[in-house]
């Protein structure tokens, strides 16, 4: 579906948005592939990146905040995959008015965008975080996912269609458990918040193509949840921790023990298929699409949260990612 199509990609320049502009150029052959972001520097650096060296694609400077450049920057644009957030948790907790901005200005000026330009589709990528905030990141993102899905009734009468993807740690991306504990590694010394804090976990290659996946099947309204592993953290140090100390420094500020993907709240209307479960809107647009998911009804009471997931990863599991992911940095996989 995204063949002879122009796609633009906010956030860009960020982790998820060069390896989804990567696999779009890779495996599909779209007309224009634009990415949309404010850090001139990344953009640049793109541009001298081999994977990157194609005729369709294009770089638009601008912010999610900024409603004007979206429009500008949505014209002739078929399908928007909206990537762009502040996303660091105890920087969301002193900086709030900076992360409702971006997170929930930028939502509302994306949606209102799209509808002007006529986009036929918006993909927006939410976060687990988003489950029973206690966190103002998860806060900001929980507002954006209720900004997207409501946003089909505004656009009704419009060929214009919003979804969400949610999902949990992606491994390797900035700032992750796993490529600060390698660093750490190399200086001895590892830190650990709580020992018993879980986390979902999902590779960055997988979650870009479960996105695109997503564009195709929505009909709009749609929370789509991939199945994916969860781990405890400490089996994360654990298989790093040779010759280190490790330090126990407590949760920072707005952490949970656990995520959630599904909460209680939200079995009466998530069905469940073989390979990810789909929370569906209660509102009135939403009409027979239902019928459609050919899923199985969660039953009343079902969460997916990362302590009780069932697919979680072993030891040897966790050694593999962490011994790849060392020697994509450059560091020591001896462990």
């Amino acid at each position: 579906m995204f063949n002879g199509k122009s796609i633009l990609v906010t956030g860009g320049t960020g982790s998820f948005g060069r390896e989804c502009i990567s696999i779009l150029l890779q495996d599909y052959k779209p007309d224009r592939v634009i990415v949309f972001s404010r850090d001139e520097l990344k953009q640049s650096e793109m541009q001298q990146d081999h994977r990157f060296d194609s005729p369709c694609i294009r770089y638009f400077l601008g912010d999610v905040r900024d409603r004007e450049r979206l429009t500008r920057a949505f014209r002739d644009v078929n399908h928007v995959i909206h990537a762009a957030a502040l996303k660091q948790v105890p920087a969301a907790e002193y900086n709030p008015h900076e992360f409702i901005k971006t997170n929930i200005g930028g939502a509302i000026n994306i949606v209102d965008a799209a509808v002007n330009c006529g986009v036929e589709r918006v993909i927006a990528v939410s976060t687990d975080k988003a489950v029973n905030p206690i966190n103002l990141y998860g806060a900001t993102k929980l507002c954006s996912d209720k900004v997207f899905v409501a946003s089909n009734s505004y656009a009704s009468r419009t060929s214009t269609r919003f979804s969400v993807v949610r999902y949990g740690n992606v491994i390797g991306s900035r700032g992750s458990v796993i490529p600060v504990l390698l660093r750490q590694r190399s200086r001895g010394r590892l830190t650990v918040t709580d020992p018993r804090m879980t986390r979902f976990f999902i590779p960055l290659q997988d979650g870009v193509r479960f996105v695109l996946d997503c564009i195709g099947r929505m009909a709009g309204g749609e929370i789509f949840v991939p199945k994916i592993p969860s781990c405890k953290t400490s089996i994360i140090v654990d298989e790093m921790s040779a010759g280190c100390t490790v330090e126990i420094i407590g949760r920072r500020p707005g952490e949970k023990i656990h995520e959630v993907l599904v909460s209680e709240d939200d079995s009466v209307n998530t069905v469940e298929l073989p390979d990810r479960f789909i929370i569906t809107p209660s509102h009135s647009f939403w009409g027979s699409h239902i019928d459609k998911l050919r899923g199985v009804q969660c039953p009343d009471g079902f969460s997916y949260a990362s302590n009780t997931n069932p697919d979680q990863m072993s030891p040897e599991r966790v050694r593999a990612i962490c011994r790849s992911m060392a020697r994509s940095l450059g560091l020591d996989d001896d462990f």
